[in-house]
């Protein structure tokens, strides 16, 4: 078979959404066609934003056999592994680095594949291909954020030189609990009852929880739902990344990866969270509340989470980013790596010192919270 032809798309209303999605599988919908599309179409990504497309395509002919987001920066809001310290010690010392090229799904810290190919297309023939892309002309550096680990592992044997980073994040599997009381008995005693204590807290303050899938999300839900998440970023003195917009696509376009989860004062929703789900996995991403309430969030964040992975059969939740509290709430570390290539000497020295002085940290924090978690031993 010959080597696939690469081709840069300037948006993802250039190629079908049939042809994006066959070769991304099932688990993943952050990365179809409709998700990254609707980012683009409601303005969230855009020139305007500091947000650039350049997708990365393979082709076979007239075929499509490999697919990979791919965006000029001008800045490194909404990537969630923070390379500003990087920027700023480079530009003092006279040097450049935006723009930049940067692999990973728009405001979304969501880990999984980043690259998808059709079968049969050599792998690493795929990734010499693509690197064209980011190490020719006047870019800084890429970045590939919240890649799979198996994907990160195969970079690297590909481009030895790209520099790893690493962080942690906690997320939810299901090691045979069969229900939510299962999940509770694994714990210990003390973790158990408090688990229990906060539920029936969210309840005494008259708090009514209730899950509602795809086309059972009304246009009404939907913007209260939005009414929450600007709360979120307002209480921060800033508005949100996403548009209602961006909202109203996702509902009409993959109504059946989208889970709603309201909470009630009688029959007024108060606060919600939404969730992306595939095959196997559920996402937790946006929240909000009007109403200050005891252990809401973790009700409505986690706990219902969790709930409906039994229910649906999925086997894992990733909550989101950040935050020890999932840690006692039964979600593991999971250490998490981004490569970075840099194309300056001199910044790529002073980036390799830091990875390295961080690594230990990361490490170090992932032992302790390995070694943190409530379960019995």
């Amino acid at each position: 078979m010959s080597v696939p032809r690469r081709h840069t798309l300037p948006a993802m209303e250039a190629v079908s959404a049939g042809d994006w999605n066959a070769l991304i599988g099932d688990d993943h919908p952050f990365l179809r066609h409709e998700f990254l599309h609707a980012l683009e179409a409601s303005g969230s990504v855009s020139p305007a934003t500091g947000w650039v497309p350049h997708h990365q395509t393979l082709w076979q002919g007239e075929s499509l056999v490999g697919v990979m987001p791919l965006y000029h920066k001008q800045h490194s809001f909404g990537e969630y592994v923070f390379d500003w310290a990087w920027a700023d010690a480079w530009e003092r010392a006279g040097g450049r680095y935006y723009p930049k090229a940067l692999t990973a799904i728009p405001y979304t810290p969501a880990p999984g594949p980043r690259l998808a190919l059709a079968a049969g297309i050599d792998p690493r023939t795929a990734r010499e291909a693509l690197a064209s892309a980011w190490e020719e002309g006047e870019l800084s550096s890429w970045h590939l954020l919240f890649a799979e680990q198996a994907e990160v592992a195969e970079w690297q044997s590909t481009r030895p030189g790209l520099l790893a980073r690493h962080g942690v994040q906690f997320q939810w599997r299901d090691r045979g609990y069969g229900d939510f009381d299962g999940f509770l008995a694994a714990m210990t005693s003390k973790r158990r009852k408090a688990i229990r204590r906060e539920r029936r807290l969210v309840a005494d303050q008259g708090l009514s929880l209730h899950r509602l899938e795809g086309e059972a999300i009304d246009a009404a839900a939907l913007e209260h739902f939005y009414r929450c998440y600007e709360i979120t970023y307002l209480e921060r003195g800033r508005r949100g990344y996403l548009g209602l917009d961006f909202f109203r696509r996702l509902l009409a376009t993959m109504p059946e990866s989208l889970l709603l989860v309201q909470a009630r004062l009688g029959d007024r929703p108060v606060a919600t969270a939404l969730y992306l789900q595939g095959a196997r996995t559920l996402y937790g991403r946006y929240w909000g509340s009007e109403v200050s309430a005891d252990c809401l969030h973790f009700e409505a964040c986690y706990y219902q989470g969790i709930e409906h992975c039994f229910e649906r059969g999925l086997t894992a939740f990733d909550p989101g980013t950040q935050g020890e509290h999932k840690l006692t709430r039964g979600f593991e570390p999971r250490l998490l790596t981004s490569l970075h290539h840099i194309a300056h000497p001199r910044l790529r020295a002073a980036v390799a010192r830091f990875c390295d002085e961080e690594r230990e940290h990361v490490l170090a924090y992932r032992r302790a919270a390995e070694a943190s978690l409530p379960f019995k031993s």
